[in-house]
């Protein structure tokens, strides 16, 4: 969830070895000129560095300001006059974050967790732009169009940034692997704000409901998905080879677009690869009606005849970040009970993911989903004050599975059991017992949010679409943390291997390269994992089958009890 701090966590994994490409700037090539795009009447000057021609921080919908906030994304006007595409722009607003981090955190793993929560220096409610990345050398006007791919962003529906990423990196390694591809990118609202979505762009309730203005993030992100339809054509893009990409809360969004609409892609995306994150088993918007009647207490709009005009019309950006840091964060002992998360609004979003993936009401399009192997231990770094399997039973019923009989809850911690051996870090025997049940809690809630809804997807769609998946084990010496969320972010934007299986499935649907079969698809009798591994031997492939009566467990009690 938290893949925006990438950049700083990856500078710390490489250590002095290899430079990850994250974009802080861009100027422009002073041999190759700027490069120009035409939008309808309009003109966008670019910049071009090397081979990449990047243009960044257009508008792919009016500014949500005044009476447009917390209201569905519109279409900008036709686009007029002369526009600077060179620099990025603002990110939305974002939910303040604070760790607590344990004094016996190994120093190495110590030193990534405090540097890796980063903020973005510049943010605004006028925050929806996209950004593109093409090869600089391939003519828009071209008859062969390229394929697409569109990155989101993660961030815990709280917090992230396009200009976090830099597409240059991706579009590059296509060049050189002579499968050329187009990266775009987008802001879109979180939290409440137009932070990256959560309240701004995840405010719940039945006044949302009611207003058809649920899931707003997932709407801007569907709004971009549009503009890339009608204006990818004159970047040189193929607008009918388009591959959705992200990773944690953008996977999980990758996942939500998927079924939205009863799976109907309206034509917007042909493939979706996702980073740690896959359909998850959210419930109605009404869940999360006492955060909303929160915001309205917080914001003064108690006693307004419409409390949604209220937060619309009369409180201040600010003052709505303010309320917002009140409320908890992913980073925060509530953890991956996510507050400002996408739910079932009955439009949107039909119904309970996990139902419409089990009932076939999803995109049915080639997918690609993987996981690192300790997607827990981050998370649950904050969670050394519980102590017991009575502390960790109340803390799993209340947090996680409030609907739940405590005969479940017991069910499910005898799969999970107190023994440091079986937790995560995986594969780690006794080493990594920063609390006591730590190793127990990061196996726990890695599953809970990622690796069963993962397994869940693929058991229940591999057989009817073409599906592959892997799981990555790298760094999984990192003391305490392991191969921890947001590993396969460096696997990727630094190119290697899984930078290649990602541009290959964008041009073939496939993530291996032509002629090549090394990364089987998955099926339900076959279930093969691609494992990605440090050392001299950097993938093997392997059954996809550990942990099977937990994760089955746990994934018939997020059927039965979505969150």
């Amino acid at each position: 969830m938290l893949g925006y701090t990438a950049r700083l966590w990856v500078a710390a994994l490489a250590a002095s070895t290899t430079s990850v490409a994250f974009a802080q700037s861009t100027t422009a090539d002073s041999t190759g000129g700027n490069p120009q795009i035409r939008l309808d009447r309009g003109t966008f000057i670019g910049v071009r560095n090397g081979s990449i021609d990047r243009f960044l921080g257009i508008p792919f919908a009016k500014p949500p300001l005044g009476g447009l906030r917390f209201s569905l994304p519109v279409a900008p006007d036709r686009y007029t006059g002369q526009h600077n595409a060179t620099e990025f722009g603002p990110a939305c607003h974002q939910q303040a974050l604070s760790f607590t981090i344990p004094d016996n955190l190994d120093p190495q793993a110590k030193a990534i967790v405090e540097n890796g929560f980063g903020s973005f220096p510049h943010v605004s409610e006028d925050c929806l732009t996209v950004n593109v990345y093409k090869p600089s050398n391939f003519p828009p006007n071209s008859l062969k169009k390229l394929p697409v791919v569109i990155w989101i962003y993660g961030g815990g529906f709280e917090v992230g940034g396009s200009s976090s990423y830099d597409g240059a990196v991706i579009v590059q390694r296509s060049i050189d692997l002579g499968e050329p591809i187009i990266y775009v990118s987008m802001n879109y609202r979180c939290s409440l704000e137009q932070i990256y979505d959560t309240a701004y762009g995840f405010l719940n309730g039945a006044e949302v409901k009611a207003d058809g203005v649920a899931n707003l993030g997932l709407q801007d992100q569907r709004e971009a998905f549009r503009w890339v339809q009608r204006y990818i054509g004159a970047f040189g893009g193929d607008r009918f080879r388009v591959t959705i990409w992200g990773q944690s809360a953008g996977s999980i969004s990758v996942g939500l677009q998927m079924v939205a609409n009863g799976g109907n892609t309206e034509g917007l995306f042909h493939a979706a690869f996702m980073e740690s994150g896959s359909p998850i088993s959210v419930g109605d918007t009404l869940k999360g009606q006492k955060w909303y009647d929160f915001m309205v207490e917080q914001l003064g709009c108690v006693g307004s005849d419409d409390t949604l005009t209220c937060l619309r019309d009369t409180v201040s950006a600010a003052d709505i970040d303010a309320a917002q840091n009140l409320t908890p964060a992913v980073t925060n002992r509530e953890s991956l009970n996510i507050t400002w998360v996408p739910r079932v609004d009955g439009k949107f979003l039909r119904d309970v993911p996990y139902h419409a993936v089990l009932e076939g009401r999803i995109a049915n399009i080639p997918f690609v989903s993987g996981n690192t192997d300790d997607e827990g231990t981050l998370f649950s770094l904050q969670l050394g004050n519980i102590t017991t399997d009575e502390d960790v039973h109340a803390y799993i019923s209340s947090n996680y599975f409030p609907d739940a009989t405590a005969a479940e809850i017991d069910d499910l911690l005898e799969l999970y059991p107190d023994d440091v051996t079986l937790g995560s870090p995986f594969d780690t025997g006794n080493a990594n017992v920063i609390a006591p049940q730590f190793k127990r809690l990061a196996a726990i809630q890695g599953d809970y949010l990622f690796q069963a809804p993962r397994r869940f997807l693929l058991q229940n769609r591999a057989d009817r679409q073409p599906a592959w998946s892997y799981l990555s084990k790298r760094s999984k010496s990192l003391p305490d943390l392991g191969s921890f969320h947001t590993t396969d972010l460096f696997i990727i934007y630094t190119p290697g291997d899984l930078t290649d299986n990602l541009v290959h499935f964008v041009n073939y649907h496939n993530p291996n390269s032509r002629g090549d079969a090394s990364w089987p698809r998955y099926t339900r009798t076959n279930p093969m994992l691609l494992t990605l591994l440090d050392g001299s031997t950097p993938t093997v492939l392997e059954k996809d089958n550990y942990r099977a009566d937990a994760m089955n467990y746990m994934n018939e009690l997020l059927v039965a009890y979505p969150s």
